[in-house]
């Protein structure tokens, strides 16, 4: 069943996300190729990770005043719109026929530990092409103080 084009324009959220210190620095390590819990464990931080992502000294003597997040952080404060549109009843995607197809991501500000992030998002794509329908959700997070951090596309594929 082809996913209906009268969805383009739905609006999913506002989701908000506040952000912890320990958050980001678990991403960093796990992304970094080393155990997120390594802070507590004393293993460290991954060699070449760099200070501004888990080192608090470090952070605080920078330009921006504390650690920061990785910009792929964005996936884990900003794909709520984008879930609740695939598992939107109305839309009766079958989730067993859903495939993330891609995202992209640009950025505008910095995400800091404390940073207080909503996030909404709204269906500006539905199309059927080779017997898929592909369908993008189009989200925007902005922090505590107005300030737009990022905005994102993200793809879902069904497949027939």
């Amino acid at each position: 069943m082809a996913l209906d084009p009268k969805f383009i324009g739905r609006k999913y959220g506002p989701f908000t996300y506040t952000v912890g210190a320990e958050k980001l620095r678990e991403f960093a390590y796990a992304v970094g190729g080393t155990i997120p819990s390594s802070s507590f464990s004393g293993i460290g931080a991954p060699r070449d990770l760099h200070p501004l992502l888990h080192d608090d000294a470090a952070g605080q003597a920078s330009e921006w005043g504390s650690i920061v997040a990785m910009p792929n952080f964005a996936v884990v404060y900003a794909i709520a719109p984008f879930g609740k549109a695939c598992t939107d009843p109305d839309l009766k995607i079958d989730m067993a026929m859903l495939v993330h197809g891609e995202q992209r991501f640009e950025f505008f500000e910095v995400v800091r530990p404390n940073d207080v992030l909503t996030t909404s998002g709204t269906i500006t794509a539905i199309l059927t092409k080779s017997g898929k329908d592909f369908m993008t959700v189009t989200t925007e997070s902005s922090n505590q103080h107005g300030k737009l951090v990022c905005r994102a596309e993200w793809l879902a594929v069904i497949r027939g």
